[in-house]
């Protein structure tokens, strides 16, 4: 109840207001004033008393617009006068000539028109009102011929051309001089009201005129800058300035009479409170002249005082009459407010009758709502909890299928690798590179690339829907990476005859792209491009800089188009044009804008004799995130080719010596694909002992055989390659193995994972053969390296040195055990590996992995060092130092001590 008493007290209180501002603002006289600029303090002055004069008659309503001095401003702003059908139109117009066309319109609809201060050309205005100009010229031509003692030279400064009060001041100046021969107008100078315009130009004459005697400038600002243009000079004494205006403000005619930098200035009143009072006559249609002067005087050092206080008291005055009408207006709203509420409580007293009775009625009907509604809202709610339950399916079916397509696309990838690798294999056999079957197994190369980039069409859909690509710009000469990528397509065009060119001015010019994504943005175009371009057609590529900065790269077809009304679809996912019968993802397109989107640039298409898609790019590096720009350590000259880099065929795939098993490095592929298990099995076999395993029991084998190096892909049915290599990673018998993951997932996330896990490298498929196997050279190097360091630091290694993992943690703590037990004869390598919680088998394997030797042999080198530390201390004789560490006889131990030193112990005491 209180809530619908609420809502009509708004509603009418509302109603009342809006009535009585539109009754109040249609009975009130509409007057427009359209003001020529507010950038000088003299029309600031006009605007603000004919505001004034507006708020002492409560019957005006008053518009000012400001043209900011721009003529075809100014004609809008009386158009829309016109249109909005004011009573009178005031204007103070910027040049004559401009404004004549629309004030006769206005004339020709019915409302008036007052011209102020300056005229049109013609006389087709109701009526006019400023002062008279050619008289202010004719009184500064007096003032200056009754008060000349010298040369009777004068320069003359007018105001900006096509005004009529600078033509009109400097007809009626000229007119008193030239009767007097005495005087003479030397120069005049063309100003345009403001101060800028005389310094220049002043200074030009004054150089060459040293003797003038008055300089008389149309406004007082320009008398203001030719005063501080003579001061610069040093003439600022010798001559005299006089202007025109007289306000009494900061910097006007007053004040630069009284400071003595102006001789005098000719008041040149405003005129907005008799503008405003003859309008109003207008209105009413009372008989007023067509012409209407203002009155002037001129103001010097005698009067300038005077005229200063009369003018400040009518400021005072104004202030007082604006406080007031203040006050009246307040008392005015006050009322309005009273009379509306009145209003509304009557209306008030109404309806609470009309309510009382209806709150009777509607306690009981509310009473048998309320249960109705009970149950409806129960139902609702029933209904809502489904309706999110259902969603919560439908979002989980949704992403399960995602996930299922994901997950096939990277299936996809395992034979697709198969595919290539036996492909580069034929490829580089001998004996079918001259036959002609070579072409037809190019071809199933060719169409398996082709394959490959469509999976990954699909990946780069999922992840530009979930907003995980993340921009990696370099700087790149675009003409060469243009070049790099139509060389995939210039087998095609010489087959089909068609015109395939590139345009480019600027070969050097240098872009920051992310190669990757602009080299699918290229291939998704030339695709589309060479898909529905017929034969002997012409497809060109155009590389062209703007003076914005920016560039525009231009795919351009001779193909059949695409249909006018269907251009804004061409970009959205799926789209398929109706002119299109061939197959088609329709997701190419959608990936290309997205990709250009995220470099900060656009893609445009144009389709009218075939096809012309623009992709415009920011020159520079400004607009990128510092994120977003990575440094290349390769040659920026040489373009990549981003689709095939991963394919590349090199001939490592050649015969090579058989290797014995002894000699050979074991090595576990972990990997559930059986066709992929017996490539690779039957390629690694001639230099690795090669044992496998599908990921049942990869853990199990690792430690078991500890092998050199593992294989290991990510996808597998038990455990995940993941979970896999971090349990490897973190048991001490297999924690030096290096790992390779293999694997068709290729985003940020999972490489990041496996790094995370503890893998040594990551390769996604489909892959190439020959990285493959030097990814495993290399690995076994670093391998090589780091047992060669042990070897040689093996007693010397601290938790603080560079090589800080857990084969450092591993040796350190082995060689504790050995230095605590070393006084034990009885102690063996049983015993170590049991304190080390490892098999003596895997601790053999262990150590023979890290340090080259077997752990007897180790043994005895760290008895033999901490030996030779005994013969520096000389605090033992050479038996009693053989017995302490366990040897069975001062002679074994000799012969052990010279084996490892090349001296006995008794030289190598001595020596020391």
């Amino acid at each position: 109840m209180y809530s619908i008493v609420k809502y009509i007290l708004l509603f009418f209180l509302a109603f009342i207001s809006l009535v009585s501002c539109k009754q109040e603002q249609k009975n009130k006289i509409q007057v427009g004033f359209s003001q020529a600029m507010t950038t000088d303090d003299w029309r600031k002055q006009m605007n603000s008393s004919m505001k004034i004069e507006a708020s002492l008659r409560p019957e005006v309503n008053l518009t000012i617009s400001d043209a900011n001095n721009t003529i075809q401003k100014q004609i809008d702003d009386i158009e829309k006068f016109i249109s909005n059908r004011v009573d009178v139109i005031i204007v103070s117009p910027i040049q004559s000539k401009p404004l004549t066309a629309v004030v006769e319109k206005s004339i020709k609809a019915g409302i008036p028109v007052l011209v102020v201060d300056r005229k049109i050309e013609g006389e087709n205005y109701t009526a006019y009102l400023g002062a008279d100009n050619i008289e202010i010229g004719r009184i500064a031509a007096r003032y200056i011929i009754s008060h000349s003692k010298g040369s009777g030279k004068i320069i003359e400064i007018m105001g900006a051309k096509g005004s009529s009060p600078a033509y009109e001041r400097s007809m009626g100046f000229n007119q008193l001089v030239s009767e007097n021969k005495r005087f003479s107008v030397t120069n005049v100078i063309q100003g345009d009201w403001e101060k800028e315009s005389v310094k220049k130009p002043l200074k030009a004459v004054l150089l060459q005129n040293p003797d003038v005697e008055y300089i008389f400038a149309h406004n007082d600002r320009m008398g203001l800058s030719a005063w501080e243009t003579a001061k610069t000079l040093g003439l600022e004494k010798k001559i005299k300035f006089l202007g025109v205006d007289g306000l009494n403000t900061v910097n006007g005619g007053i004040e630069l009479v009284k400071s003595g930098v102006l001789d005098g200035t000719i008041l040149y009143p405003t005129g907005g409170n008799e503008a405003l009072k003859l309008a109003l006559k207008m209105y009413n249609k009372e008989t007023i002249a067509k012409t209407n002067i203002l009155n002037t005087i001129v103001i010097d050092k005698n009067n300038a005082e005077i005229i200063e206080n009369q003018m400040d008291k009518v400021d005072q005055q104004q202030e007082v009459i604006e406080s007031q009408q203040g006050a009246i207006n307040l008392q005015e709203k006050e009322y309005a407010s009273q009379n509306n509420l009145v209003r509304l409580l009557s209306f008030f007293l109404m309806i609470i009758l009309s309510l009382t009775v209806y709150s009777i009625y509607s306690t009981i009907s509310i009473a048998r709502k309320k249960k109705l509604l009970e149950k409806f809202n129960l139902t609702v709610i029933e209904q809502n909890n489904e309706i999110q339950e259902m969603a919560k399916i439908a979002e989980r079916s949704n992403e399960a299928k995602l996930n299922f397509f994901t997950g096939l696309s990277h299936e996809f990838k395992t034979p697709i690798t198969l595919i290539m690798s036996y492909v580069e294999s034929l490829i580089e056999n001998e004996k079918i590179k001259g036959t002609k079957l070579i072409d037809e197994i190019k071809l199933i190369h060719k169409n398996s690339n082709r394959l490959l980039r469509l999976i990954n069409q699909l990946l780069d859909f999922r992840k530009i829907e979930e907003q995980k690509f993340t921009l990696r710009t370099s700087n790149a000469k675009i003409y060469d990476f243009t070049n790099e990528v139509m060389k995939n397509f210039k087998g095609e065009a010489t087959r089909r005859n068609i015109d395939f060119q590139l345009v480019c001015k600027n070969k050097s010019l240098e872009l920051f792209m992310d190669l990757g994504l602009m080299d699918k943005v290229y291939f998704n175009l030339l695709s589309n491009a060479f898909k529905f371009t017929p034969d002997n057609g012409k497809i060109s590529i155009s590389i062209t800089e703007n003076q914005d900065n920016t560039v525009k790269i231009s795919f351009k077809d001779s193909g059949i188009g695409i249909p006018e009304n269907e251009l804004h679809n061409v970009f959205s996912p799926f789209f398929r044009a109706s002119n299109n019968n061939k197959n088609s993802s329709g997701i190419g397109l959608h990936l290309s804008k997205e990709f250009v989107l995220l470099h900060h640039g656009k893609i445009e298409l144009k389709s009218k004799q075939g096809s012309e898609f623009v992709v415009t790019l920011l020159k520079g590096k400004s607009h990128l995130q510092p994120s977003e720009i990575i440094n290349r350590a390769e040659n920026p000259n040489l373009t990549p080719n981003l689709i095939l880099d991963n394919l590349d065929i090199k001939s490592d795939l050649n015969d090579v010596d058989p290797i014995s098993d002894s000699e050979k490095h074991s090595l576990l592929l972990i990997e559930d694909n059986i066709d992929l298990v017996h490539f690779l099995k039957s390629k690694l076999s001639n230099e690795y002992v090669v044992h496998t395993s599908d990921g049942s029991d990869a853990i199990e084998k690792a430690t078991e055989i500890v092998p050199d190096i593992i294989i290991c892909d990510i996808n597998l049915v038990d455990k995940d390659g993941y979970e896999i290599s971090k349990v490897l990673k973190k048991d001490l018998r297999s924690s030096h193995i290096p790992i390779i993951i293999l694997t068709a997932q290729s985003n940020k996330e999972s490489v990041l994972k496996g790094l995370q896990s503890g893998v040594d490298q990551y390769i996604t498929k489909p892959f190439s053969f020959s990285i493959l196997k030097q990814s495993i050279s290399s690995l076994l190097f670093n391998r090589e390296k780091l047992r060669y360091y042990y070897t040689n630091n093996i007693y010397r290694i601290e938790p603080e040195s560079r090589f800080g993992n857990q084969e450092q943690s591993f040796i350190t703590k082995m060689n504790d055990i050995i230095k605590f037990n070393i006084e034990d004869p009885k102690f063996s390598v049983e015993d170590l590996a049991d304190k080390l919680g490892v098999s003596r088998v895997q601790l053999y394997r262990k150590v023979k992995a890290i340090i080259g030797i077997n752990i007897s042999d180790h043994i005895n080198n760290v008895k033999l060092e901490k030996a030779a530390e005994l013969l520096k201390a000389n605090e033992m004789n050479i038996s009693e130092i053989a017995y302490s560490l366990g040897f069975s006889s001062p002679n074994y131990f000799s012969t052990a001590f010279k084996n490892k030193f090349g001296i006995s112990p008794k030289e190598y005491k001595s020596s020391n």
